[in-house]
C-alpha cells in the first residue's frame, strides 16, 4: 500500500527532537522517522508493556525494564524443545526463573510475537547468524594462536 501524503503540523519542540532523531538515525528521512515513531506508538499501545529501542541492528521491540522480545522469544523456543510435555505455564515459569524476569514480561513477550512473528523470528535468525559468526572467528583466532 503506498503512503498517503498528509500535511501535520508540529509544535517547535516536537519538531526539534524529530529533527534531532533523524540526526541520529542517517538514512532516515523526516517523514521516513515519522511513520516509523507512529507505528511504533500504535504497537506500543496496542502492546502495553512493550517498547522500542535503536540498536546496532537498528530499533527492535523490548519488553519494559526488560531484554529484547527476540530474546525472551528465544528462550521461550528453546525451553519447549528442551521440556515437550511442559504446560504453557510451566514454559512461561521456567523461561522467568532462569531469565529473571517475571512470567508477565514473558506472556507480554509472547504477545508480541504472535502479531508480529516474522519480525520478531527475522530478529532471532540475524542473532543466531551474528554468534555463529563470532565463533567462526574465535575459532580461527585460536587456531592461529595454537602452537
Amino acid at each position: 500500500m503506498a503512503p498517503t501524503p498528509r500535511s501535520i503540523r508540529f509544535e517547535e519542540a516536537v519538531l526539534d527532537k524529530l529533527v534531532r532523531f533523524v540526526t541520529e538515525h542517517p538514512g532516515l528521512s523526516v517523514s521516513a522517522a515519522v511513520n516509523l515513531l507512529v507505528a511504533e506508538a500504535l504497537r506500543m499501545e496496542e502492546h502495553p508493556g512493550i517498547i522500542f529501542r535503536s540498536g546496532p541492528f537498528g530499533r527492535r521491540a523490548v519488553t519494559v525494564n526488560g531484554p529484547d522480545v527476540w530474546e525472551v522469544v528465544q528462550a521461550v523456543k528453546t525451553t519447549r524443545a528442551a521440556d515437550t510435555d511442559a504446560s504453557a505455564q510451566e514454559i512461561v515459569e521456567m523461561v522467568s526463573e532462569h531469565s529473571g524476569i517475571t512470567p508477565q514480561q514473558v506472556t507480554t513477550a509472547i504477545r508480541y510475537w504472535s502479531a508480529y512473528p516474522e519480525e520478531i523470528d527475522e530478529q532471532i535468525k540475524a542473532a543466531e547468524h551474528a554468534a555463529t559468526a563470532a565463533e567462526e572467528r574465535w575459532r580461527r583466532e585460536q587456531g592461529l594462536l595454537a602452537s
